[in-house]
């Protein structure tokens, strides 16, 4: 080895020691005679001192080194004078006095500072990703996420999983985005599929009898990105035979809170996990994966304006959508221009308006006046209309209550985003809790207009609760699903189910879906035919790792935790991915590639 110790190892009863260090030179200060040098490693910092008096040569190399050049140091490791101690810094009680130096490799000026924690525009960064992950905050980022995968592997042998690795080229299957598709040299014309997660594999190795699966495994789905979507991305996948719900929901629980606890003990996480239902989480909070580190429910108004003078709340109504609302306390203190910001805001997901109503003056909502509301749309309310309003929302004196009227969906979305800005602009949210739920009993299909056929809420192999298995016959749309995601601060996680076993049920469900049996028998045959052999009862989950990971670390984007992400039209700006193929290496493959105009921009 070049070094004996890490820099960052080094205490004061290593003082009298005599080191070799190895590393970068993260700062330099000349102090005349006297050349200062904070060497870093993978470990942390250590200051090093360069005296001339001492050691001429060493000091006339530290005297032409320069930021993020690589130096090996020999020295003896001994206190610092009293009152130069640095509590900030692991080793600040000590300082390495150097007797000899080496440049082991020079370095350019780096595009942008490592030892500062600068802002730095995006696409710089990830062109120079070896440079942004020397900076602390993401060189502790990946050591996080190293520690995660050990905790979650530790957890899971300790509970008789066994860990089995599945193919990554596979056969395609619609499992609800795109695939990223792999031709085939071998066999031409014919096409591979990355897997979008190892779903078919894990149901398999229930049938082959292992009974307890898991796996840290890579998935792609090539779908639009965004703060928590990446192309290529890591779960943490688990299938278990002889199971039910109950059992998934707490193993999560368990090493959900374990992780957190032990990885990130300055963060608040309270147990037991509150559950949720689908349909709960949809009527209070507009969304399946809902922020609880704070209030602001929201309220359904469609009844109480069904007979307004108010056109657009009329007719929205007559046309089958809903009016939805917020109640937010003490908003009547809203200016004209933080109504009309909001807004513009909500238009961003869909909302044509958003309509405000504040109740102002003093005492109960009972003795409410016409002057006492102040909206844009107040003339077509009446006094016991608005306080019909503000009893169906809670509201009380000094509260205003803002209102989307739309088709159910979109009201949701629009709704459930300015839930969450407010909840940020009024300073609800603590970022230092991690409020986790269970959010159980998914609708299994939802109808998709544009193909006019069913789709699946989760995946095609989820069983329907058995209460609501009589309605695939009837109304498919009713019914629930044996299903469980786990969420934290608005990021879903994760989720699973109770998978169907039985080849009857599963034909039933392609069916719903608009598979004819060939399609089914073409694209599932295997497991049809699994299911025939003694298929157990089985159920599992898959975690999202990269959420995980930002949520230990407090960040807002997946990409502060992988290495080397992708940007927002999925491209490596440092290696150039995607590229484009020789004709060559396009002949041997048997494609042909049409010509593109031009490549998407960031």
């Amino acid at each position: 080895m070049l070094k004996t110790h890490n820099c960052g190892e080094l205490r004061a009863s290593d003082d009298g020691k005599e080191v070799t260090l190895a590393g970068w030179v993260h700062r330099r200060r000349d102090h005349g005679a006297l050349v200062f040098i904070d060497l870093r490693d993978h470990d942390g910092l250590v200051q090093v001192v360069f005296n001339p008096a001492n050691a001429a040569a060493a000091h006339a190399v530290a005297d032409s080194a320069r930021g993020e050049y690589v130096m090996q140091v020999t020295g003896t490791v001994g206190k610092r004078p009293e009152g130069t101690e640095n509590a900030d810094l692991a080793t600040g009680e000590i300082e390495v006095r150097a007797s000899e130096a080496k440049i082991l490799n020079a370095a350019k000026t780096p595009p942008f500072y490592v030892v500062e924690e600068t802002d730095v525009e995006e696409l710089l960064r990830l062109r120079y990703r070896y440079i942004d992950l020397r900076r602390e905050t993401m060189h502790g980022n990946m050591v996080m996420r190293g520690r995660m995968n050990k905790y979650i592997r530790d957890f899971m042998e300790a509970r008789r999983f066994v860990e089995i690795e599945t193919p990554s080229l596979g056969a395609p299957s619609p499992e609800g985005a795109r695939d990223y598709l792999v031709p085939s040299r071998l066999q031409a014309g014919r096409f591979y599929a990355l897997p979008q997660s190892p779903q078919q594999s894990k149901q398999i190795l229930m049938v082959a009898g292992f009974e307890r699966y898991y796996q840290i495994a890579r998935c792609f789905r090539d779908e639009d990105l965004r703060a928590d979507r990446q192309p290529e991305f890591t779960q943490l996948d688990i299938e278990i035979s002889f199971v039910e719900e109950e059992d998934l929901i707490q193993l999560m629980e368990e090493l959900y809170a374990g992780m957190f606890e032990t990885l990130a003990p300055h963060l608040n996480v309270e147990r037991p996990f509150p559950r949720l239902s689908y349909d709960e989480a949809m009527d209070r909070f507009g969304t399946d994966k809902p922020d609880l580190r704070f209030a602001l429910e929201l309220c359904t108004l469609t009844d109480a304006v069904r007979e307004s003078e108010f056109q657009v709340f009329r007719q929205t109504v007559e046309k089958g959508g809903v009016v939805r609302g917020v109640c937010v306390p003490d908003g009547a203190s809203f200016s004209r221009k933080q109504t009309d910001d909001l807004t513009k805001f909500v238009q961003q997901y869909g909302a044509k308006g958003l309509v405000s109503m504040a109740f102002e003056g003093e005492g109960s909502i009972d003795t409410l006046t016409q002057e006492d509301i102040r909206s844009p749309v107040a003339k077509y309310f009446s006094v016991e209309e608005a306080q019909a309003l503000a009893a169906t929302a809670g509201a009380k004196r000094g509260d205003m209550l803002l209102m989307v009227a739309d088709k159910e969906s979109t009201t949701n979305k629009a709704l459930d985003a300015l839930r969450r800005e407010l909840g940020r602009r009024l300073g609800m949210i603590d970022d230092d809790v991690r409020k986790f739920a269970h959010v159980v009993n998914f609708p299994l299909f939802e109808w998709n207009d544009e193909h006019e056929r069913w789709n699946s809420v989760t995946h095609p192999f989820t069983a329907p609760l058995p209460e609501d298995a009589h309605l695939l016959d009837t109304d498919p749309g009713a019914a629930h699903s044996r299903s469980y995601d786990l969420i934290c601060n608005g990021w879903e996680l994760g989720g699973g189910s109770i998978r169907i076993h039985e080849r009857e049920m599963q034909e039933k469900a392609f069916t719903i879906l608009g598979l004819d049996m060939e399609e089914a028998r073409e694209k599932f045959g295997h497991m049809l035919e699994a299911f025939e052999y003694g298929a157990p009862p089985h159920g599992g989950t898959a975690m999202g790792l990269d959420r995980t990971a930002a949520l230990l670390v407090g960040a807002a984007d997946i990409r502060e935790v992988i290495a080397f992400p992708k940007t927002k039209i999925a491209a490596d700006p440092m290696t150039g991915a995607p590229s484009a193929i020789s004709g060559e290496a396009l002949d041997e493959l048997h494609i042909s590639v049409t010509e593109v105009e031009s490549q998407p921009s960031e």
